[in-house]
């Protein structure tokens, strides 16, 4: 797996298929970042929905994408099922 660094706004969000195109399409497996991304992305992140404390928890499990909606300027948010919180395209991976 390649690593992931928190990338400047806009160097991330449509990373393969461009902006307000989901790169995990609802139904589709995901597998949440590890705890340490998750944690540099929780003290970094100065923006639209934060990750809140408690979703530190799922670092690393699999998850099924149950929603995808889009932020102004194309910045894809999940809604995981069984997982609490809006998760943001960068703190996830394809399984």
């Amino acid at each position: 797996m390649l690593g992931w660094a928190i990338a400047p706004l806009g160097d991330v969000m449509g990373k393969t298929k461009g902006p307000y195109k989901e790169e995990f399409p609802k139904g589709s497996k995901v597998k949440i970042a590890e705890r340490a991304f998750l944690e540099d992305f929780l003290r970094s992140w100065k923006f639209h929905h934060p990750l809140e404390p408690d979703q530190l928890k799922f670092a690393d499990k699999i998850a099924k994408v149950k929603s995808v909606g889009f932020y102004h300027g194309g910045d894809e948010l999940y809604e995981l099922e069984g997982v609490l919180g809006t998760w943001h395209g960068q703190c996830l991976r394809a399984v």
